[in-house]
């Protein structure tokens, strides 16, 4: 668990320090160039910064340990920086969007393009090879703010692209209006990835069940032991940034003795939380009888009926 919080704080630095680089970078050739759209991408990146501010603020917080007021750990603040970020970057999706327009009424001039596409095309390059990085470690360690980070910077580079193609249609057409209208895709594409990071990083703040490949898991672990005649019911689960927490009802034949059923009970939380790491598993053993499903074994509906 150590290991996963040192490796997810070097992950968010690293953003950190290519953030402050593209961001002064942009503001300045957005300045000489007198570009909206460079100068869109310099706040978009401003906001990249701050959500890697962010992230990195929430792994350190979400990597310790649980202490008597907080029993199931600091998880959630993961999800609380993803939530946190989509936000920052709607604000800055919306003002992109004003500049755009009040640029277009009012008309530019765009000085300075070999610049402009110069330090576009480096700035896709960069957040590429940053957002690959992110998201490997993101899915090494389950990490929801990392991923939100990782979704920051690769939409970075598709709205740096676009800027790019945008001023190499101006240097082409001399036709200026295509800067706003570029911002304004821009501004677009952050809209679509601030709802789609809400959506992810509120479903655990709800407290949404397990995605349905882990619960699949789950169960193909249980039916393992099938042989024994077990079966469950009153499958609960959820997930606080990387830990998951999983409860359910596990039946066990009716004259099994409490260390049978408790070592059972050990051996399948054992197998979960190796099949899905960082994993809490907490079993209820029920006494198989006929009202109970899908306790459904012959050898245990024996039991019950003698």
């Amino acid at each position: 668990m150590i290991e996963q919080t040192n490796e997810k704080v070097k992950a968010a630095r690293l953003s950190i320090i290519s953030n402050t680089s593209l961001v002064a970078l942009k503001l300045l050739i957005g300045f000489l160039m007198g570009s909206v759209s460079v100068l869109s991408e310099a706040i978009h990146s401003g906001l990249d910064l701050i959500a890697s501010m962010i992230a990195y603020y929430a792994v350190g917080k979400a990597g310790k340990p649980a202490d008597e007021q907080h029993p199931y750990g600091h998880g959630k603040w993961e999800n609380v920086s993803g939530v946190v970020e989509a936000i920052l970057i709607l604000a800055a999706a919306v003002y992109i969007i004003y500049e755009a327009v009040l640029r277009f009424t009012k008309g530019s001039t765009i000085e300075h393009l070999g610049w402009g596409t110069a330090v576009m095309g480096a700035s896709a390059l960069v957040n590429w090879v940053v957002s690959r990085y992110l998201f490997r470690v993101a899915r090494r360690t389950d990490s929801v703010a990392l991923e939100a980070d990782a979704w920051h910077l690769r939409a970075d580079v598709y709205t740096s692209a676009g800027v790019f193609a945008g001023l190499a249609l101006i240097a082409i057409t001399k036709i200026t209006i295509l800067d706003s209208i570029a911002a304004i895709v821009v501004a677009l594409l952050i809209i679509k990835s601030s709802i789609d990071l809400t959506r992810s990083a509120m479903g655990d703040i709800f407290d949404t069940k397990l995605p349905a490949g882990d619960e699949e898991i789950i169960k193909e672990v249980i039916s393992r032991y099938q042989g024994e005649c077990i079966g469950f019911h009153r499958l609960r689960s959820r997930k606080s940034g990387s830990a998951r927490f999983i409860d359910m009802h596990l039946v066990v034949p009716r004259k099994w003795s409490l260390e049978d059923a408790h070592q059972l009970s050990d051996n399948i939380e054992r197998d979960i939380s190796e099949a899905l790491p960082n994993t809490h598993v907490i079993i209820h053993v029920d006494p198989c009888n006929k009202s109970i499903e899908p306790c459904t074994s012959t050898v245990c509906r024996k039991e019950t009926d003698s």
